[in-house]
């Protein structure tokens, strides 16, 4: 709790983020319930003359500024432990957790980001105003998906050349390399920053990143980076004219609006709430859009009506969900910049068929696995034990191990009939099969190919020789995820499509084109699989933090209930989806 001069009570929620100077935390006003972000600071950080001196020309600075790609200043205060400045609270938290989540960002929602960021620096510019410091982080994100420039810890007047000061602040991988080689920053180090952060969202990660700092230094100042291939044109010519060496050299905000990375591609207006988590559905319809939808209207039935909900009917949010997930993973898959793989599930399954889908008997098949789907958490009860579980099986595939490089590469896993695939950063999905006989490489959601591994075209073989790294890795170094005893294993020719991965705070999520949905709790290393057996009938298998698995047909649980520990995780992943597909 925190009184203010006017005995205002503030109450404080959540810790948003810790910086190397103060603290942020989420603070509701008493008096109006109004929400806001808090920035703390200790009074003794502040304790020296120029300490106090930079908090007062922050504070004042701020207070200056009224754009609606500004974060807004409301009021500040101070006690004897510390200074608090209230500021507009942005739920969608910053750019920096959006790419950490998404890891890579479409070029239409770049372009959404990258106009509202140059609208607030022209803003910044013609008031005279540096930012000296624009990073990810410093970009925050509103609950309407309206972007804030925030952060003028390290803001200053706008100098002449021989007034600036020559100090070296910012973040080094954003910083031009006139601030390296001490030549004071100018509205060019801003623009130098800003094709920095254009080049880490599209690319994921800086251009100049390294493992040493000194070695980033010399990247910077001799401006030698890589543009990848996966770079469109435009994109490639946009970043190449915005990080020249000399400032006078680089496009102005203006040109930069002019370009026709701009002018010539499409920019949407507005971003739904789950792009924070996944690739939004800015593309026109598809073969394969079409497919995934008709598969989600049949399996999960159609969205019902708004309607007050009671806890019978949560039955009707998993059916929403799921086929929510579904959904958004076409996007995904239609992107350049995807995080998802295609994989096919057979030699003779096209994902973008068009094909007799719909006979009376897998109709009713479909129909009659969503019914049941539907019903199990909404019917099933708290008892005081799970009831029996299936000694054996119907075989399914289900993620044993995983690795996440995404940072570099992409994501690997291994399933349960010793297949190992990699979904690259880029979109690519290469995999493994037949006891590493077989390459697949899944170039779009309908071009798949398959290579004997000593027939592998000579393009090919880098991803193949990364996909051998991770696949001896996750071998010599990761336990199997559990034991799940089936009658038989599934070929080691069938692999569903990993449609998307999610990583939260407290889980990893996998979602599957054969309607399976795995969820990987990290605490205690408890898996929660979903799935639907050969006879068409639906599984849920819970992996305990023994490794032990216990596999329930959804409708001895929608009969007879489960434990309250079973129970709990099905609510988190009900939620989880929840948050993911809706927010």
């Amino acid at each position: 709790m925190v009184l203010s001069p006017k005995k205002k009570l503030n109450t404080t929620t959540t810790n948003i983020c810790k910086g190397g100077f103060a603290r942020c935390y989420e603070m509701t006003d008493l008096a109006n319930n109004k929400m806001y972000a808090v920035k703390v600071i200790p009074q003794s950080r502040v304790s020296k003359p120029h300490q106090r001196e930079k908090i007062t020309n922050e504070i004042e600075l701020h207070k200056s500024l009224q754009h609606k790609h500004v974060v807004k200043f409301s009021h500040h205060f101070e006690d004897q432990d510390n200074i608090y400045i209230f500021l507009e609270l942005c739920s969608r938290k910053s750019l920096a957790h959006i790419w950490k989540a998404r890891h890579t960002l479409t070029d239409p929602e770049v372009r959404y980001y990258l106009k509202q960021i140059i609208s607030a620096l022209k803003y910044l510019h013609n008031k005279g105003i540096l930012h000296r410091d624009l990073k990810l982080g410093n970009f925050f994100v509103n609950e309407n998906m309206d972007l804030r420039l925030g952060d003028f810890g390290l803001a200053a007047k706008l100098e002449t050349v021989e007034q600036r000061k020559k100090t070296i602040c910012g973040t080094p991988n954003y910083l031009a390399p006139e601030v390296l080689n001490r030549q004071g920053h100018g509205t060019e180090s801003d623009v130098w920053s800003l094709g920095c952060v254009m080049y880490t969202l599209l690319c994921g990660n800086p251009p100049f990143e390294t493992l040493d700092l000194k070695e980033t230094y010399k990247c910077i100042k001799e401006v030698r980076y890589s543009l990848p291939q996966s770079l469109t044109p435009s994109a490639q010519k946009l970043i190449s004219a915005v990080l020249q060496k000399d400032p006078s050299d680089r496009l102005t905000l203006d040109q930069i609006l002019a370009h026709e990375y701009f002018t010539k591609s499409f920019t949407p207006e507005k971003l739904p709430p789950s792009s924070c988590v996944m690739v939004p559905e800015l593309n026109p319809p598809s073969p394969a859009k079409k497919f995934f939808t008709k598969m989600a209207k049949s399996l999960f039935g159609k969205k019902s009506k708004a309607v007050e909900k009671t806890p019978c009917e949560e039955k009707d949010d998993i059916s929403k969900l799921v086929s929510g997930m579904v959904k958004h993973s076409i996007g995904r898959q239609m992107s350049y910049k995807t995080m998802g793989g295609n994989e096919a599930t057979s030699p003779t399954v096209q994902l973008a068929s068009s094909g007799p889908l719909d006979t009376p008997a897998e109709e009713e098949s479909r129909k009659s696995a969503s019914r049941s789907f539907k019903g199990t958490v909404a019917s099933s009860t708290d008892a005081s034990r799970n009831p029996p579980c299936l000694s054996k099986t119907k075989p399914f595939i289900w993620v044993t191990k995983w690795v996440d490089y995404s940072n570099k590469y992409g994501f690997g896993y291994q399933l349960s009939n010793q297949n190992v695939g990699v979904l690259f950063n880029e979109g690519t999905h290469l995999s493994l099969c037949d006891q590493r006989r077989t390459v697949r490489y899944c170039l779009t959601n309908n071009k798949h190919f398959s290579f004997p591994v000593d027939a592998l075209p000579e393009k090919l073989q880098n991803q193949k020789h990364i996909v051998d790294l991770m696949a001896n890795y996750m071998e010599q170094n990761l336990m199997e995820g559990g034991d799940v005893n089936c009658e038989d294993q599934p070929p080691p020719s069938s692999s569903p499509l990993l449609l998307q991965w999610i990583k939260t705070d407290h889980a990893l999520v996998m979602l599957f084109d054969n309607r399976t949905i795995q969820v990987n709790f990290y605490t205690d290393h408890t898996k929660i699989i979903l799935c639907k057996t050969s006879d068409s009938s639906y599984l849920l298998t819970h992996i305990s933090k023994e490794r032990v698995s216990y596999s329930y047909p959804l409708n001895v649980l929608s009969k007879w209930g489960c434990s309250s520990e079973l129970r709990q995780r099905l609510h988190y992943v009900v939620q989880l989806l929840q948050h993911y597909t809706n927010a």
